[in-house]
């Protein structure tokens, strides 16, 4: 979906704050940890902004910022989300040189925001409460008010949030790569079982789609391959052919899987490969693309060996 830059959106969002309604919370103090994770977090959104523009229905934007933290959709389709960004980065460049800004559905902003904001916080979502977020929201966006956290206790909040965070993740991650170890073994045991599916002593597991006729690279030569790695569900993280240009590296510039794999493999010939965590990305993964200890499978055509 389509997104405004964080910088656009706060100013859009302070806008709404600073004319809009009175919140009910703003005689509020945070108090509680949640209070003040809230009060910090709504703060950091109204940080760095300039003037904003009133174009942001602020029930709207908080409405759709819970519906999205509680896992729902935002309520924009893709199509909606580029016109209404469009038009909010319209009304910011006419308003900042002082020129007509345009009519723009303020309901529909508000959806935007709501879900971009709330998708940039889903890491902490169980670390605050929407009204005291918009208590440090409203703080945030006016130059007037003194925030009710002093430095000092802003910064013990955000690095004690921050270890909080960290700690969730590993321990996200360690469940993932214990549940993703224990389908690895069972699925590399029952492929071993299928016909023309061939296992190496390391574990390697390919399966000749089309022999070659050509020569087999040797240490150290560089190799020119198509390819396309997907995980064990079937989802894409990885093609040549999507972006219409075969792949050349050095044999050994490449996870032990594919230097093992390829090294097999005769000049025109087609293998698909299963390679085990241990001989792809291991515990740690690799990006957004690929979990810790996913087992990769790669379709593969050797074109030409240097």
């Amino acid at each position: 979906m389509s997104k405004l830059s964080l910088r656009a959106l706060a100013a859009l969002l302070v806008a709404a704050v600073l004319t809009g309604p009175a919140l009910a919370q703003d005689a509020a103090s945070p108090s509680s940890e949640r209070d003040k994770v809230g009060y910090l977090l709504g703060q950091d959104v109204a940080r760095s902004i300039g003037p904003g523009l009133p174009d942001v229905d602020l029930t709207a934007f908080r409405q759709t910022m819970e519906a999205v933290l509680a896992g729902g959709q935002p309520p924009l389709s893709d199509v909606e989300s580029r016109q209404v960004s469009q038009a909010l980065m319209a009304n910011i460049g006419a308003r900042a040189s002082g020129k007509p800004v345009a009519a723009i559905d303020r309901a529909k902003a508000g959806q935007l925001a709501g879900a971009n904001i709330a998708r940039s916080l889903l890491d902490f979502r169980g670390e605050f409460d929407m009204p005291m977020f918009m208590r440090g929201l409203a703080d945030g966006a006016d130059p007037a008010r003194k925030p009710v956290l002093d430095p000092a206790e802003a910064t013990r909040i955000r690095s004690a949030l921050s270890a909080r965070v960290s700690a969730a993740r590993a321990s996200e991650r360690k469940v993932q790569a214990e549940a993703a170890s224990k389908q690895e073994q069972e699925f590399l045991a029952r492929n071993k079982q299928v016909k023309g599916v061939f296992t190496t002593p390391s574990g390697l597991q390919y399966m000749v789609l089309r022999q070659g006729d050509g020569v087999r690279p040797k240490p150290g030569q560089r190799v020119r391959v198509h390819y396309v790695g997907t995980l064990l569900d079937g989802r894409k993280f990885d093609s040549s052919y999507d972006r219409g240009q075969p792949a050349e590296f050095g044999l050994d510039q490449v996870i032990k899987g594919w230097t093992e794999g390829v090294a097999m493999m005769p000049v025109n010939a087609k293998y698909r490969f299963w390679i085990p965590a241990a001989l792809g990305y291991g515990e740690k993964g690799a990006g957004t693309d690929i979990p810790p200890n996913a087992t990769l499978v790669f379709d593969v055509e050797l074109l030409g060996v240097e």
